[in-house]
């Protein structure tokens, strides 16, 4: 599945209209950020059933600031319209990939009791 470009206007929708969401916000003046790219490109390749949205941090920073991004390329996680996961840094492909398997297994009904 080709990434989303995350902006102000459509985010609401993409979030609230998906249930897993990977974002990746970045920039491309960001060295670390052009390195992790294809790797963030070819996982959208294998995971139909997840979104894989980019946020430039450059054209949005509305959207940084609600995730108080303070360094890029920063990964955030959202699933059921919670965020579960956000850090930064570029991930090697393996440690991507396993960040998403752990997402994948979350029982989410648990992540929304604890976050009461």
């Amino acid at each position: 599945m080709p990434t989303v470009e995350l902006t102000t206007d459509n985010f609401d929708d993409v979030i609230s209209g998906n249930d897993f969401v990977i974002i990746d916000f970045w920039a491309d003046w960001c060295d670390p950020c052009t390195m992790f790219a294809p790797v963030f490109e070819r996982s959208s390749q294998h995971h139909d059933d997840i979104v894989f949205a980019k946020v430039d941090t450059e054209a949005q920073p509305e959207l940084a600031g609600a995730f108080d991004v303070r360094s890029i390329p920063t990964l955030a996680i959202v699933r059921d319209n919670v965020l579960v996961f956000q850090q930064p840094g570029a991930l090697p492909e393996p440690v991507f990939e396993d960040l998403i398997r752990q997402a994948r297994e979350l029982d989410m009904d648990e992540v929304r009791k604890n976050a009461e």
